[in-house]
C-alpha cells in the first residue's frame, strides 16, 4: 500500500511539473483518475499530504483551487521520478496532451451570474485566452433561471454567439 501511496503522489508531481502555471483542483483530478484510476477523496487525502510537506502549493483565483508544484516538490520529483514506472509515465504523458487542450478550451469560456437581491441578478460573460480576457459582456437577468438560462446558453453557446456580436458591432446590420 506504502508503494501505491509513493508511486501517486509522484504521478501527482510529475504531471504538475509539466503546468507552469499550476492547474484547477478538478482539472488535475480528471488528468489523474484517467492515468491511474483512484477516486475524489483519495485524490484529495494525497493533495492535502502534498501541501502539507509543502511539496505543492494551493491558491485560490476566481473561485477556483489552483494547485501547484513548489521548488521542493521538484526536487522531490528528481529524486523520486524512478518510482513512476514507463508505462505509467507514457499514460500520463498522453492524457496530459489530450486534457490539457480539452481544459484550456474549457477554461476561455467563462461566466457567473451575481444577485443583486432575489429577483435580479448580473450575468457576467466572457471569453479568456492565455490569461487576459478578450471579451466580456454584462447584462441583467429578471430572475434566477433566467441568469442560469443565459449563464449555461453562454457556456454551451460562445463560440457561436461572440462573433455575431463582433459582427453586429463592427459592422452593424447591412441585411435593413
Amino acid at each position: 500500500m506504502k508503494e501505491g501511496l509513493a508511486e501517486n503522489k509522484v504521478l501527482i508531481l510529475y504531471i504538475l511539473n509539466k503546468l507552469q502555471d499550476g492547474i484547477k483542483n478538478d482539472n488535475l483530478y480528471k488528468i489523474v483518475s484517467s492515468t491511474n484510476n483512484m477516486n475524489y477523496f483519495y485524490f484529495q487525502e494525497l493533495i492535502t499530504d502534498l501541501i502539507e510537506s509543502s511539496l505543492v502549493g494551493s491558491f485560490t483565483n476566481d473561485e477556483d483551487t489552483i494547485i501547484k508544484i513548489t521548488s521542493d516538490g521538484q526536487n522531490a520529483l528528481s529524486l523520486t521520478k524512478s518510482l513512476l514506472p514507463g508505462i505509467l509515465k507514457l499514460k500520463a504523458d498522453n492524457i496530459f496532451k489530450k486534457e490539457i487542450s480539452n481544459i484550456a478550451e474549457e477554461s476561455s469560456v467563462i461566466t457567473e451570474y451575481i444577485p443583486k437581491d432575489e429577483k435580479n441578478y448580473t450575468v457576467k460573460c466572457r471569453i479568456v485566452e492565455k490569461n487576459e480576457t478578450i471579451f466580456e459582456v454584462s447584462t441583467f437577468a429578471g430572475s434566477r433561471d433566467r441568469a442560469k438560462q443565459i449563464s449555461d446558453n453562454w457556456k454551451n453557446n460562445a463560440n457561436n454567439i461572440y462573433p455575431k456580436i463582433m459582427s453586429l458591432l463592427l459592422d452593424g446590420d447591412n441585411n435593413e
